[in-house]
């Protein structure tokens, strides 16, 4: 079961003033009869267990916003019936009752996840205000959940997995910046999910209910990047037999996301930059410009500072689009989502196929091991050619199969120890620059070394705290 699926069915809304529904598990009869009925005066939906086996099948067939257990019964005992209950409802809350000779099982039921406990004999509005307490946090664990989904869907967040601390980061900073208009530039590697975080930052804005319009420049040759921005004029260009709105006027009111922005040529980069500073395009062939209300979202897997030293790029351009940068880390910086992200693609091969399979813990310890140059996107590859060739419900390592990484042209065959530790050094000295904004403390501090150190080290490698912008 998924995560919105599991709190749809775990944390459903107890209504404020409702009646919560409580179960009273204890062996001994009169003891069960007078808490459930001092608990149904008290105006709450009451259902008794005679024992814990009657409580633990009660909790897989019911909801219960809060169970009331006694701790010593026969063969299934209270700290069973709290395991049952935290298995089937994680929102419902557990209230122990024990005698006062075992007031260290309460202490050991808290211990693994109780809400509370009271001892017997207890009094009556001392039951009734620790039930009434425990129901108020069942009830706000409930609208939690509830925001928890709300907020995924809401801010089309329901595709991004993983909960690493590098994508909590990221997502954060999705969430702050998407309300305003500020345009964003988006980088990191191919695969990573550029797009992803575009279409994020759109549902997120005042913005989400007009058009989200993607580009890729990669794809479009220069002559007709243009035609597709701007829009032309009929007889603009051999074939233009009518007049055409590009993409600009198509996103009028929403959202343009423009990815492989490091692709387009000088010419269309200072039109580009009129557009996004102006507010205002116009069309090949025409003379006259049209007013346009577009927030713009870049993406590249290039260094665009790189591109703007090399002259391939705007430097007034680049400023432009990275108002606020995002860079998404790669799937290598964050490996605990692997297994979330694994899951999630087997279960989208389910619903396509109808076919449940499951990875081995050698085959998840397989993709934990591999560096991932293609990142989500390639992850998803394997994933679907492991499911779709192995016959067998539990994939294997050997069903795991990773093509050999490429050969880069030019490159020497073998490598000094000292080459290979100075280009380790300088790669991972780079990406904390780019993951820390250049901030050095911040960089010294994820690298564990002393500030000095971290000075001498780029020092050494001829890097500069700007690099990693």
């Amino acid at each position: 079961m998924n995560e919105a699926a599991a709190d749809a069915t775990r944390a459903q809304p107890l209504e404020a003033g409702g009646a919560g529904r409580v179960l009273v598990v204890d062996d001994q009869r009169n003891m069960r009869a007078t808490t459930a009925l001092l608990l149904r005066e008290a105006g709450y939906a009451v259902t008794e267990a005679e024992d814990g086996a009657a409580a633990v099948q009660r909790l897989g067939a019911e909801q219960f916003d809060v169970v009331l257990t006694d701790v010593r019964m026969g063969a299934v005992d209270g700290m069973e019936v709290l395991r049952a209950s935290l298995e089937a409802a994680p929102t419902a809350q557990v209230i122990v009752m024990t005698a006062y000779g075992t007031i260290e099982s309460a202490v050991e039921a808290i211990r693994r996840g109780a809400y509370d406990y009271i001892a017997k004999p207890f009094k009556e509005d001392e039951l009734l205000l620790r039930v009434a307490k425990a129901m108020d946090k069942r009830r706000l664990l409930g609208e939690v959940s509830l925001l928890r989904r709300d907020f995924r869907a809401r801010y089309g967040l329901e595709h991004i997995v993983g909960r690493s601390a590098a994508l909590r980061e990221l997502l954060d900073r999705v969430v702050r910046v998407a309300p305003s208009d500020a345009t964003v530039l988006v980088t990191g590697e191919s695969g990573t999910g550029k797009e992803l975080i575009a279409r994020a930052l759109h549902a997120a804005s005042r913005r989400r209910d007009k058009p989200f319009v993607p580009i890729n420049c990669a794809a479009i040759t220069e002559t007709l990047l243009e035609s597709e921005l701007f829009g032309h004029a009929r007889g603009a260009f051999t074939g233009a037999t009518r007049a055409r709105r590009g993409l600009f006027e198509e996103a009028d009111g929403g959202t343009l996301f423009i990815d492989e922005i490091a692709e387009t040529a000088l010419g269309s980069q200072a039109k580009l930059l009129r557009a996004i500073q102006e507010g205002e395009i116009r069309r090949v062939g025409e003379s006259l410009s049209v007013k346009v209300d577009v927030r713009v979202i870049a993406a590249t897997n290039q260094n665009l500072k790189a591109a703007v030293a090399e002259k391939r790029f705007r430097e007034d351009l680049y400023y432009r689009l990275n108002v606020v940068p995002l860079r998404i880390p790669p799937l290598r910086e964050r490996r605990e989502d692997i297994p979330l992200l694994a899951q999630r693609f087997l279960e989208g091969f389910a619903e396509r196929t109808g076919e449940r399979k499951s990875l081995s813990p050698e085959a998840m310890q397989k993709l934990l091991g591999y560096p991932w140059p293609g990142n989500v996107r390639e992850l998803e590859n394997m994933i679907e050619q492991a499911a779709a060739l192995t016959p067998h419900a539990v994939l294997s390592d050997a069903d795991i199969h990773f093509e050999p990484a490429p050969e880069v042209p030019g490159a020497s065959a073998a490598q000094t120890l000292a080459g290979a530790v100075e280009a380790a050094e300088r790669r991972a000295v780079e990406a904390a620059l780019s993951r820390c904004g250049g901030d050095l403390g911040r960089v010294a501090r994820e690298l564990e070394v002393s500030p000095t150190t971290l000075w001498r080290k780029m020092k050494a490698l001829g890097l500069r705290a700007r690099d990693g912008g």
